[in-house]
């Protein structure tokens, strides 16, 4: 999920002097992300171009996968910050746009954060506590896809939790937070990987009521993510970015119902495996892609 939370507030800082001093223009240049496809990306982007100077505001349109980038001066630092992240981010073209416009943007980025950092604070919360309950019980039900589903808890609000910390830090400090989630990421990955090899190879007896169980409860959680995003979820792209990949949760958390179910009639562990490694392989992908933020 992942909310993308805190992200919402990286621009807070910022907006103060932003909208008590104005050009008499600016420029907004529109960019094309290719592999911007979640709250994570958007998150990634906000904390590499947190502190160019020139930066004024953002619009991200995640399912467009466009980013408009409103400034002053040249495009360079801006495009050369995005180049680094290794989005697949190619400028679209710039244009010059008067004070009121450029004002007019600033003051709604500076709204739309205020408004949107308490739910994404509920969903980093949820996400958290899901996290280390569905982790415990999968531990207990023996259960590779109640682990990797955990590990999807995780990863979100590592996102969120790292976008907060990194608000007003220096870009070095930004960067090692970053990091330090995504290796995390990579270590319980792997470690759920491996689980899902010794017991492919061991043999292993999943409990079924409890990958049932467990599943609705998380299944619970993700929708109750979703009751929260559902009054803003039109309120602008963050919002309808996070509304799809809460509900993208949803769509694992019912994968591992149906194994769960599956396990229970067939008697076999390879259904619960096997959404144990597909979610497995979604939770290291998106390390990679924070790995993959250079400075």
């Amino acid at each position: 999920m992942s909310d993308s939370c805190g992200n919402s507030c990286n621009n807070t800082a910022q907006s103060t002097d932003q909208v008590t001093k104005v050009p008499d223009h600016g420029l907004v240049s529109t960019f094309e992300v290719t592999k911007m496809d979640c709250p994570s990306e958007e998150s990634m982007i906000r904390m590499a171009l947190e502190n160019c100077q020139s930066l004024k505001a953002m619009d991200f349109d995640i399912p467009g996968r466009r980013l408009k980038v409103y400034h002053e001066n040249g495009i360079e630092e801006i495009q050369q910050k995005l180049t680094n992240l290794n989005l697949g981010a190619s400028l679209l073209e710039t244009q010059q746009i008067d004070s009121e416009a450029l004002t007019d943007a600033i003051r709604n980025a500076s709204l739309e954060d205020s408004k949107e950092f308490k739910v994404l604070l509920w969903l980093l919360i949820i996400n958290a506590v899901m996290f280390v309950i569905e982790f415990v019980v999968g531990v207990i039900a023996q259960s590779t896809g109640l682990l990797a589903d955990s590990l999807d808890m995780f990863a979100d609000a590592a996102v969120y939790a790292t976008a907060i910390y990194a608000v007003g830090k220096s870009d070095q400090l930004k960067l090692k937070a970053a990091h330090l989630s995504g290796w995390l990421q990579v270590l319980l990955g792997l470690g759920a990987l491996l689980e899902v090899l010794r017991r492919f190879i061991y043999g292993s007896d999943p409990v079924s009521t409890l990958m049932i169980g467990m599943g609705l409860i998380a299944l619970v959680a993700n929708v109750t993510c979703l009751m929260l995003i559902a009054k803003k979820k039109d309120s602008g792209a963050h919002m309808k970015a996070s509304w799809i990949f809460s509900a993208n949760d949803v769509i694992a958390n019912t994968g591992v119902i149906l194994a769960g179910v599956l396990v229970m009639i067939t008697g076999s562990a390879l259904p619960d495996l096997i959404i144990g490694l597909v979610i497995v392989a979604f939770v290291l992908n998106g390390a990679r892609r924070i790995l993959q933020i250079k400075s």
